[in-house]
C-alpha cells in the first residue's frame, strides 16, 4: 500500500463543515488532504431529489463565498452545485472514494490508513456525519428488498401501498410527496402527533391531509413485522394488518460510533453517545484529534447543522496554529 508524504491535517468527511475545515487550514497555511468514502458532500447527494433546506442559503455558506438562490430555502441541488463550486474555487485537495479504515497514534503522528493508500499527519479531524447509518427498527422483515431507509424519488412510488415510518421532516416530505404521485401513504409513528421539529411551512399540509382522510396515520403505534405484500401495526386498540407493497422505514440516521471507537475516542456512558470533545477546541481525549459538525451530538443528531457548526472549523485550526 501506497504511503504519502507527511501532513499537517487529515480531515475526513467532504461534507460542507470538512471543506470548511480544508479552507481555513488552505488559509493558515497548513497542508492537508479531505478523504471521503463516497462523493463530494456524499450525504447531501443522497438527500431525497426534491429536499428543500429549513435553513436559508447566507446560513449554509462557507468560505466567505456567498450562496445564491432564487428561493427563500434552498434546494438540494443549489446546495450540490454551490459546494461544489467553493470546493474548485479553493482548489481543495481532496480524495473521494476513499474510505478510512483506520487511524492510528504513534508519538506526535497519526497514521490513516484508507482502502488506497496510508498517511501519515500531525493533526486528524473527524467530520463524518451521521447519515450513512441508519437507525434500524430490528424487526423481522426489515431486509427485505422492499424496505429502505433512505428515501430519493416520489415518483418510484407512484400508484403503491406505501408505508412510512416516523413523523420527522424526512417522514413528512416522503409521505406528502408520494402522496401527491399517487401512492396510497399510511404512516406509522411512535408518539402521540407529528414531529415538533417538523419544518413550520410543512406541518399544516400533513395534519390536514391525515385530517382529511387522504392520508392515513396510526399514532402511538409501532410497525412489527414487514412480509412480501403486507405489513402489521402495533396499535393502541391492537395490530392491524395493511396490505404494502414499498416501506420507507425513516427512523433517522446515527454516527458511525465503531469508527470513532476504532480511533480511541471515548464515548458517553448513557444511551446519547456524546464523543468526549472539549467545545472551545473541538479537541477530543485524543492529542490532536479533532471532531467537526454533526458527528460531535452523538445519538443528539439534531443539535448541530451546518449553520451552527460552522465555526468548528475555525476553533480546530486556531487551536493546531498555537500549539506549533
Amino acid at each position: 500500500m501506497r504511503t504519502s508524504s507527511d501532513f499537517d491535517i487529515v480531515i475526513i468527511g467532504a461534507g460542507p463543515i470538512g471543506l470548511s475545515c480544508g479552507i481555513e487550514a488552505q488559509k493558515a497555511g497548513l497542508s492537508y488532504v479531505i478523504l471521503d468514502k463516497g462523493a463530494l458532500v456524499n450525504s447531501l447527494y443522497n438527500y431525497p431529489v426534491t429536499m428543500t433546506f429549513f435553513s436559508t442559503s447566507e446560513k449554509l455558506e462557507i468560505g466567505d463565498v456567498p450562496f445564491i438562490s432564487d428561493n427563500p430555502k434552498p434546494r438540494r441541488n443549489e446546495a450540490l452545485e454551490y459546494y461544489r463550486r467553493v470546493t474548485l474555487k479553493f482548489n481543495l485537495n481532496l480524495r473521494l472514494f476513499e474510505e478510512v479504515f483506520s487511524v492510528q497514534k504513534t508519538g506526535n503522528h497519526f497514521t490513516v490508513e484508507t482502502a488506497k493508500q496510508t498517511y501519515t499527519a500531525q493533526n486528524v479531524i473527524v467530520s463524518t456525519g451521521f447519515y450513512d447509518l441508519p437507525a434500524t427498527m430490528d424487526i423481522p422483515g426489515e431486509d427485505l428488498p422492499h424496505v429502505t431507509h433512505y428515501y430519493k424519488d416520489p415518483h418510484y412510488y407512484a400508484l403503491q401501498k406505501v408505508v412510512v415510518v416516523g413523523a420527522s421532516n424526512s417522514s413528512v416530505d416522503a409521505a406528502l410527496e408520494t402522496y401527491r404521485k399517487g401512492a396510497q401513504v399510511t404512516m406509522v409513528v411512535r408518539g402521540p402527533e407529528i414531529g415538533r421539529r417538523v419544518k413550520y411551512w410543512v406541518r399544516p399540509d400533513i395534519e390536514n391531509r391525515i385530517k382529511e382522510g387522504s392520508i392515513n396515520a396510526y399514532f402511538n403505534s409501532s410497525l412489527l413485522e414487514i412480509r412480501p405484500g403486507e405489513v402489521d401495526i402495533q396499535t393502541p386498540e391492537g395490530v392491524v394488518t395493511l396490505a404494502n407493497d414499498f416501506v420507507l422505514a425513516l427512523t433517522g440516521y446515527k454516527p458511525n460510533f465503531d469508527l470513532l471507537r476504532k480511533f480511541g475516542v471515548e464515548l458517553s456512558a448513557d444511551d446519547k453517545l456524546y464523543p468526549q470533545h472539549n467545545p472551545q477546541t473541538m479537541e477530543t481525549n485524543q492529542p490532536g484529534l479533532y471532531l467537526a459538525g454533526v458527528v460531535c451530538g452523538g445519538m443528539d443528531t439534531h443539535l448541530w447543522f451546518i449553520e451552527n457548526s460552522r465555526d468548528h472549523a475555525q476553533k480546530i485550526v486556531q487551536h493546531i496554529l498555537a500549539q506549533k
